[in-house]
């Protein structure tokens, strides 16, 4: 009887005060990290264009004598709007850092325009998504409607009745603009191309493309069919950040398919629309566009020392000046640019838990840091410090965030990184405290 009375008033001294416990102070702990004539290829069925499929582009029209990055003049400026400093001659453009989505240069990047096909990176996000949820596969067949043979402009030529694979079907919109190949796929996946669209939609929400309507899946001129610079960009940067698989497609230069009908087998040549592809040796993608109101369109990705940039160019007088700006825009940006990247692998050691069933938890960071360097800076001076309470009351739960590590250069805070709860940790009641006692009191 007098070893339970002990027991019992053991417990009782060892319950949590029932006044709240003063917020414990910051604890800082620094780690040094070293470091001409409007084209209408797009709008009217049987036209001639440089977006045409199995047309081969001419190389003459290139601009092939790209100036070195490192020669480039100007400096970078994160609000985009150093106009003295680059000079192109496209009336809207935007030069985006794909990795943090930092806008480094800006030419009425938020005025409205026709996209003509940079609308199928739009489209090609659907498919990317359909097959990562399992709707469809590459090897599937897609039957050829009358509607999507019917579509003009840049075409593969596909006829009513005719199967292709899904993946043949992302080769001929990838690397030829196929019109006809959208549609197929928009009735393949969502069963209409109106459906389609709607989707479109809500995706482009979603990336807060927010002056973004599309009424096509692939870039017809029509009324209402608008988009910005800016929104391109965005969805530009989620198709390669998501689905990098797509430069297996968009890289491309030329390939044959194979046309099976009732009058037999044919083969078709398709031709990469994006002359960078092949000129600039950087490049990764990703989409052009034309018609007679958009104008000459491109979105182009390149990779160089693992900084990923994407230049979008609208509204271009021809195609020669929508390539040699964004060349301009792309050496611009690897001549003057860095960028500094934290995986943040290193273990973070685990935080006290006041009146929790366990005395600590497990920490972990959020996510990766990446910072973009546009002033030349020595990236070798960033620094990390830990932002974390010497202790954390009960209770915690898992994800949820317990400090910070604060990134510094030169001083001054250029980001963070939100580090989080591994595991739950419940509050202790009294049960858990008088069996915690009798646990350490069967051990003695």
């Amino acid at each position: 009887m007098h070893c339970i009375l002990s027991l019992f008033l053991s417990a009782c001294l060892l319950l949590p005060p029932l006044h709240p416990i003063p917020e414990a102070p910051a604890m800082q702990l620094s780690e040094e990290i070293p470091s001409g004539q409007p084209p209408a290829s797009d709008d009217a069925a049987g036209q001639a264009s440089e977006d045409a499929a199995g047309q081969t582009p001419d190389p003459k029209d290139t601009a092939e004598q790209a100036p070195d990055p490192k020669d480039t003049a100007g400096q970078p400026s994160s609000s985009g709007t150093a106009a003295g400093e680059l000079t192109v001659s496209a009336p809207s453009v935007v030069l985006m850092e794909a990795s943090t989505g930092q806008v480094i240069y800006e030419k009425e990047g938020h005025t409205s325009l026709h996209p003509a096909s940079i609308t199928k990176i739009m489209t090609m996000i659907l498919i990317f998504d359909a097959l990562e949820e399992g709707k469809i596969s590459l090897e599937d067949t897609v039957t050829v409607s009358e509607y999507a043979a019917s579509m003009g402009g840049s075409q593969v030529f596909l006829e009513p009745g005719e199967t292709q694979t899904v993946e043949t079907m992302l080769k001929c919109i990838s690397v030829a603009s196929a019109n006809d190949a959208c549609v197929a796929m928009a009735e393949h996946i969502w069963g209409s191309e109106q459906e389609f669209v709607a989707q479109m939609n809500q995706r482009a929400k979603g990336l807060g493309m927010e002056d973004t309507t599309f009424v096509n899946c692939c870039g017809l001129d029509v009324d209402g069919h608008m988009t910005t610079a800016y929104d391109v960009a965005l969805m530009s940067r989620e198709l390669i950040g998501k689905y990098p698989q797509i430069h297996d497609y968009c890289t491309i230069w030329m390939e044959n398919i194979t046309h099976v009908t009732r009058r037999g087998s044919s083969e078709f040549g398709l031709t990469n629309t994006n002359k960078l592809i092949r000129q600039y040796p950087y490049a990764t993608g990703l989409k052009t566009g034309s018609t007679s109101q958009a104008k000459y369109c491109v979105s182009a990705t390149a990779e160089k020392d693992g900084m990923k940039l994407i230049a979008v160019i609208m509204a271009a007088p021809d195609h020669k000046v929508r390539f040699q700006d964004a060349t301009a825009l792309l050496n611009y940006g690897f001549g003057k640019c860095q960028v500094y990247k934290d995986e943040n692998k290193d273990k973070l050691p685990s935080l006290a838990i006041q009146g929790g069933v366990e005395d600590s938890s497990p920490l972990a960071y959020e996510s990766g840091f990446t910072y973009l360097d546009v002033a030349g800076s020595d990236l070798s001076a960033i620094t990390k410090e830990l932002d974390l309470p010497e202790s954390a009351d009960a209770p915690v739960k898992k994800g949820e965030p317990a400090g910070k590590a604060v990134y510094k250069l030169n001083g001054k805070e250029i980001g963070s990184v939100s580090i989080l709860y591994e595991k739950d940790v419940k509050e202790a009641l009294f049960k858990d405290y008088f069996l915690k006692i009798l646990e350490e009191f069967l051990l003695c």
